[in-house]
Parts: structure tokens; C-alpha cells; sequence
């Protein structure tokens, strides 16, 4: 099926009634407007008083009829038009929000954005498009109806000399589609490389080799999409000036040849002449409108590609139900065998996180440490139910974590991340002062000057990213939930509020009955934890209290740098 084709059979399966409503006031619309061209053709040859007053009346009806037909086609299309959009993004984003992490990070960003930007657009744009095509299309089919009451012989001779040459522009106008098709896919190279400019600035004005291979690239993906959109917008330009002039040729031809099938009344011929030039200008704009139909048509296509992508291993439906509410006790977390499976590239060895076992209880302060690497940022997402184990299991009060608990379950966690993502509206129950509660928080991390907190929303958060931490921190607080997990969180703090950190605001969780857990390299505070749990290529390798910090500082480096351990003396630590 053709690209416009396919966009066309969405907006009917949408809603089939409404569709179909539109269709036929369209319709009404076109033969209003044909039956004054046939009006228009009788007055010519109409010479009675009274004859003329009833065709004068009758046009002056149609006047009226004509276009509120036709605007009652056009509300129903473009709202139809307006709530698929809508329903389109909610899928969507509905789509991203129920794929697991893992498909999301292999699709990566660039692909999930110029779908919600580019593709929601060339729909929107195609729809907006589809009631003025309706609309036109309806006039043309109105004008070949009258033809044909006219004369279906001069009918028939004008689609023997049109249909084929319409038939025949299936071809350019299908390789233009292919080079939107092709357009589109090249779009998702360019959002990478967007995505590279904004979050790679740093990088890209430090270095000035990688700048300019990333610029070349930058302006070889951007000069591919020039060529194919500019190849497939002037091969249909070509192909709709060379069917006007077929068009104007096979009118040319029917009036010309008329007197050869016979005596025909003038009234008929210049009743031809009248509709097929009218006909022209409504034909005219459904063409002109391929190019903004296919371009919608390839992006609905993609969409439903990536759809089906989401899809594959969606989460399901439903998976929220339950209490939100996870203030309630509970006695014991446990993974027994759990394992997790990276795939790499062709040629490199996949990354195996576990088996892991590993028993956690309320109120516990667990360090996380290991080289980079060694997977404890991937232990941290297995663990908040992020990702699914492969084998063994995540046992929660003696209850196994399936797929349809995954979402009730992660509800238990607050978690800052490395990589976190700061909202401006703060989570919080409802019925509770956030803004009291958010202030107090501020002070303690010293940003009262800089945030303000109204109606649950942040003043700003354009901060600088230790800052910008201490914002997410406040966050999980507002959480309050029953465990807490924080990835390297101090990494951008300074000695000030890295004290702060594992000194007071640790040991406060803790003994507001949380369990804490905290992947870190600050090995100063190791004392501060109840226990630690070390990872060496994906595997725990030590879990218990810490006796011999000296010891473990040893273990670190060799998990960092075998190689270069051997060479650093020890009093280098010291």
C-alpha cells in the first residue's frame, strides 16, 4: 500500500462514522457545486422570463448549500484530524512509558525524539491537508457526474485519454515517496547528531579533531536529507506541471473530436468545456497536496514501526494498579540467582550481570563500590525493578517480583541517578505542605537563595549540577519512600557538602528507618555504612560489614587498574 494510502486507511479505521459523515457532506458539496455549473450552462440557452427566475433561484439555493456542505465536511475532518494527532502522541508516549528501560536505551533518544517531534508533525500537517483534499475531490467526482449525465459517451472518451496518463504518474510520484521514506530514515542519524551537539558541547569545543569530524558528519547527514527531499519535492513538482498539461490535452481532445461521434448540442459542449476547466483547479490541489499526504503517510508508517518496537516487550497494561501509598512496613528484600544480559555489537563479548544473591532490610546502609564498570549502576536497575532479571528472581516479603508487579514494586524506591533528570513539579502525597516541607528542605541544602517552591513547582533549576543534585535529592526526599538509592551522588559536591552528605543527611535516613543505598567511591566515609558490597565484572565479591578500610582501598585500585597496582607503592594511599 502506498504511503498516502495508508495514511488514508488510518484516518478511516479511526472512526468510520465520522469519516464517512464528511465524505458524504463533501460529496453533497460537489454536486452543489456541479449543479451550478449545469445551471450556469442552462441559462446560457435559456430565454423565457419564468425559466430564467427558477435557475436564478435555484442557483441562488445552491449559493447557500455549496459551501455550508462543504464547511460541515471540513469541521468534521479537521477535528477528526485534530483528536488523532492527540490520540497519536498519548500512544506514544503511553508506548515509551510502558517499554522496558533496556529497549529504550537500545532505541536511544534521537529516534524516540524525531518521533514525537518530526513524525507527530508530518502527520499533523498530512491530516490538517486531508479535509481540503476531501473537499476538492468530492467537487471533481460532483463534475464527473454531471459529464456524465451530459454525455457518457464524451465521459468515456475523456477517462480513456486521462486515466492512463493519471495512471502512468503512479511511477514518479511513487519514487518520490521512496525518497521520503528514505528522508525519514536518515532523519533519525541527524537527531543523533543533534542530540551529540547539544549534550556533547563541552566535549566538542575541547577538542578540535573530534569537532570537526562530528561537523562533517553533521553536514553529511543534513546534505543527504537536502538531496532526497529536494529530489523527491521536484519530482513531483515535474510530475503534476506534465499532468496539467495531459489534462489540457485530453480536454482539448473531447471537444475537438466531439463533432466526429456525431451531432452533439452545443449546450453539451460548452457544458464539458465549462466543468472540466472548473474541474482543473480542485483536481490541482489534491494533487499539490501528494507531497504533504506521502510525508505523512511515511511518518504514520514509522510510527507504527516503532510501535510495534515499543511493543515487543511492553509492560502490561494495568501494571499500576494498587495503593500508591508505600509507607507501609515490610521485612525483607531478597535476590536469589538474578542475572542480566547486556548485548553488544557484533564481535564484542556480551556483559553478564550475576548471578547475584543478596538480602536487604529496613533501616540498613549499604555502600555499593567497584571499578568502573564492574556493574554496580546496573545492579542499582536490576535491584529498583528498572530491569528484569533474566534468571533467578527478586523476592519481596517472601512474594516473587513478577512482570505484572514490576510497576508496584519500583513504587517502594527513590532513586537519584547519575544520569538523573530534574522535574520542575515536585512528587509529593497529596494533602501534604509541599512548600513548607520543600523550604525547610532548601535551607538544609543551602539553596533557599537561589529556589523558591510555589504550588508544588520549582522557581527554576537552572543551576549548576551539584546544585542541580542537591534539587533531585530534595526530590526523593519528597518521596518518602521506604528505600533510597543514590549513584554517585557526591561526585559533583564539594568537601563541604560531601560531609554533609555522608555524615548527616545518610545517617538521618537511616534512622528514619530507611534503607539506604549508595554507589560511591569516597572511600573517607566507608565507615559510615553498616555494610559493603563490592562488584568485580558483574559479580558481588564482597558483602559484609567493613573491618579493614585500608583493605578495601587495595581492592578498588586492583578492580581499577590491575596492571598499574603492581606499580603504585602503598604509602601512595596513606
Amino acid at each position: 500500500m502506498s504511503a498516502i494510502g495508508t495514511l488514508l486507511v488510518f484516518v478511516y479505521r479511526q472512526a468510520r462514522g465520522l469519516v464517512s459523515l464528511a465524505m458524504l457532506a463533501g460529496l453533497a458539496s460537489g454536486a452543489a457545486a456541479a449543479a451550478q455549473i449545469a445551471i450556469i450552462n442552462a441559462a446560457i440557452y435559456r430565454d423565457d422570463p419564468r425559466g430564467r427566475l427558477l435557475l436564478i433561484a435555484a442557483f441562488t439555493a445552491l449559493l447557500l448549500l455549496a459551501p455550508a456542505t462543504r464547511m460541515v465536511s471540513q469541521y468534521l475532518l479537521v477535528k477528526l484530524g485534530q483528536d488523532m494527532v492527540f490520540d497519536l502522541r498519548l500512544r506514544l508516549a503511553g508506548g515509551i512509558l510502558a517499554t522496558p528501560l533496556p529497549r529504550l536505551e537500545q532505541l536511544g533518544p534521537g529516534k524516540l525524539l524525531v518521533a514525537l517531534t518530526d513524525d507527530t508533525s508530518a502527520i499533523t500537517e498530512s491530516l490538517i491537508v486531508v479535509p481540503e483534499v476531501a473537499s476538492n475531490g468530492a467537487l471533481f467526482v460532483g463534475g464527473l457526474v454531471y459529464l456524465g449525465w451530459l454525455s457518457p459517451l464524451l465521459l468515456g472518451l475523456f477517462l480513456l485519454l486521462f486515466v492512463p496518463v493519471l495512471l502512468a504518474y503512479r511511477f514518479p510520484i511513487a519514487a518520490a515517496f521512496e525518497r521520503y521514506r528514505q528522508a525519514r530514515e536518515e532523519s533519525d542519524t541527524l537527531y543523533e547528531h543533534f542530540t551529540g551537539l547539544t549534550a556533547g558541547a563541552k566535549e566538542l569545543k575541547l577538542n578540535r579533531d573530534r569537532r570537526d569530524l562530528f561537523f562533517v558528519q553533521l553536514t553529511d547527514t543534513a546534505g543527504k536529507l537536502r538531496r532526497l527531499f529536494t529530489r523527491a519535492n521536484l519530482t513531483l513538482a515535474t510530475a503534476v506541471s506534465g499532468a496539467w498539461t495531459f489534462f489540457m490535452a485530453a480536454v482539448g481532445a473531447v471537444i475537438f473530436a466531439a463533432p466526429l461521434l456525431g451531432r452533439l448540442p452545443r449546450e453539451t459542449l460548452v457544458g464539458y468545456a465549462l466543468v472540466l476547466l472548473f474541474a482543473r483547479g480542485p483536481l490541482q490541489l489534491v494533487v499539490s497536496s501528494f507531497a504533504v499526504l506521502g510525508r505523512g503517510g511515511v511518518a504514520l508508517r514509522k510510527l507504527e514501526r516503532l510501535g510495534l518496537e515499543l511493543r515487543q516487550d511492553a509492560e502490561p497494561e494495568g501494571m499500576g494498579a494498587g495503593p500508591r501509598s508505600t509507607a507501609a512496613a515490610w521485612r525483607r528484600l531478597e535476590l536469589a540467582g538474578a542475572t542480566f544480559t547486556f548485548r553488544r555489537e557484533a564481535g564484542e563479548a556480551d556483559f553478564v550481570l550475576g548471578p547475584i544473591d543478596l538480602v536487604l532490610e529496613p533501616g540498613e546502609l549499604v555502600f555499593l563500590i567497584g571499578g568502573n564498570g564492574s556493574g554496580k549502576t546496573s545492579f542499582a536497575k536490576l535491584l529498583t525493578g528498572l530491569y528484569e532479571p533474566e534468571h533467578g528472581e527478586i523476592r519481596f516479603d517472601g512474594e516473587r517480583v513478577d512482570r505484572a508487579g514490576l510497576d508496584r514494586y519500583r513504587q517502594h524506591f527513590a532513586a537519584v541517578f547519575s544520569d538523573f533528570h530534574l522535574f520542575a513539579d515536585l512528587p509529593g502525597a497529596r494533602g501534604r505542605d509541599l512548600d513548607d516541607e520543600s523550604r525547610r528542605y532548601l535551607r538544609e541544602l543551602q539553596l533557599e537563595h537561589k529556589v523558591d517552591v510555589a504550588a508544588g513547582r520549582l522557581s527554576t533549576t537552572a543551576l549548576s549540577q551539584g546544585q542541580r543534585k542537591r534539587l533531585a535529592l530534595l526530590a526523593a526526599y519528597l518521596e518518602d519512600r521506604p528505600l533510597y538509592l543514590f549513584d554517585e551522588w557526591a561526585a559533583d559536591q564539594d568537601p563541604y557538602f560531601k560531609e554533609v552528605f555522608y555524615r548527616r543527611l545518610l545517617p538521618q535516613l537511616k534512622a528514619a528507618g530507611k534503607t539506604v543505598l549508595v554507589i560511591s567511591h569516597d572511600d573517607r566515609y566507608f565507615d559510615v555504612a553498616d555494610r559493603i558490597v563490592r562488584f568485580a565484572e558483574g559479580r558481588v565479591v564482597f558483602d559484609g560489614p567493613v573491618h579493614d578500610v585500608a583493605e578495601l582501598r587495595q581492592a578498588m585500585l586492583a578492580d581499577l587498574a590491575p596492571a598499574l597496582y603492581t606499580q603504585i607503592p602503598e604509602r601512595a594511599w596513606k
